[in-house]
């Protein structure tokens, strides 16, 4: 098979294409031919080997990045049903990289079935994206009544969750950078665009709003621009945090002076807490995978070749691509 191996941490051409060792399915295992896999932030913080202290461990080198799969099984192991061979499914493979090859192989009691109808992109941003999404809006239980913040809202997670807050019936402003992304945000349905690049545009969302507050704010990017979002919040607001984008600014910064002073709660909406929810991770991945093959959530994908996977990369970190970002092999 060919897949993207990474010999060395290091900038995004550090990524190289280049024939592999098949894998084998073990005991319980199965085989798909990949047809589409996700590419996460992480996986390029991963790659630039700046990741530390966070839950998935750093890969031994070389590697096969990746950790977000579908295509169609070709292969089981040992004490698997060989019925399953030529179902179209979509995995996460966990802890253990190897998402950006021809072929992944998953344990048989990992894997779901891809809803008729629903593309190998689209699923594979449900089964990593979407169920942090899920996660996201069981700790925000948006309202009808909310007047909904989103940050990058043209991300991977930012458009999930513009697409809940409007379903809700909130009324949803979207933060999106550059007129292209904005425009996007628009076509998801959000009731305000704005480009949060620009200078003065806390301004320009509390001019859109008039006298209405912001009761709701989902943020995922931290640094300047989540703290600017948490200010947006009027009395009694609440923001859920999903981490932060802009690595170079760190989490949105609060204190306790915040939540006295101004009445706000703030939870997370990633993590242990989400972890507990009943269903635990497989559930969040199954609720994620209905929405979307019910259509009530629709992911933007934006695909790149497999060789290409270095461009994807470069893309992702300059905060260049719409969508959740995914190889094509």
């Amino acid at each position: 098979m060919y897949a993207i191996r990474l010999h060395a941490f290091g900038p995004a051409e550090s990524l190289v294409y280049e024939e592999a060792e098949d894998p084998e399915p073990g005991p319980g295992q199965v085989r798909v031919a990949v047809r589409a896999a996700g590419v996460h932030l992480v996986d390029t913080v991963l790659r630039a080997g700046k990741y530390g202290g966070g839950p998935i461990p750093v890969p031994d080198l070389p590697t096969i990045p990746g950790r977000e799969v579908a295509g169609v099984v070709d292969a089981v192991g040992p004490e698997v049903d060989p019925g399953l061979i030529g179902r179209r499914v979509v995995t996460h493979l966990g802890m253990v990289p190897g998402g950006y090859a021809e072929l992944a192989v998953r344990d048989a009691a990992a894997i779901h079935e891809i809803p008729d109808g629903l593309g190998y992109g689209e699923a594979v941003a449900m089964i990593g994206t979407g169920r942090t999404t899920m996660g996201i809006l069981d700790v925000a239980e948006i309202r009808a009544d909310d007047v909904m913040v989103v940050t990058a809202a043209a991300g991977g997670i930012g458009n999930l969750l513009v697409q809940a807050g409007v379903r809700a019936g909130a009324t949803v402003v979207g933060l999106a950078g550059g007129p292209a992304k904005v425009s996007r945000v628009r076509e998801l349905g959000a009731h305000h665009a704005v480009d949060y690049t620009a200078p003065g545009w806390p301004d320009e969302v509390r001019a859109l709003l008039g006298d209405r507050e912001v009761t709701l704010a989902l943020d995922g990017v931290g640094g300047t621009i989540g703290r600017a979002t948490l200010e947006l919040l009027g009395v009694g607001g609440r923001i859920v945090l999903f981490g932060w984008s802009d690595a170079e600014g760190g989490p949105t910064a609060l204190t306790t002076e915040d939540l006295y002073q101004r009445g706000i709660t703030a939870a997370v909406g990633i993590g242990p807490r989400v972890l507990k929810r009943p269903g635990g991770l497989r559930g969040l991945e199954e609720r994620a995978l209905a929405a979307a093959g019910s259509g009530e959530l629709v992911p933007l994908v934006q695909s790149f070749p497999l060789k290409d996977a270095a461009a994807a990369h470069a893309a992702l970190e300059t905060r260049a691509t719409t969508g959740k970002v995914v190889l094509v092999p």
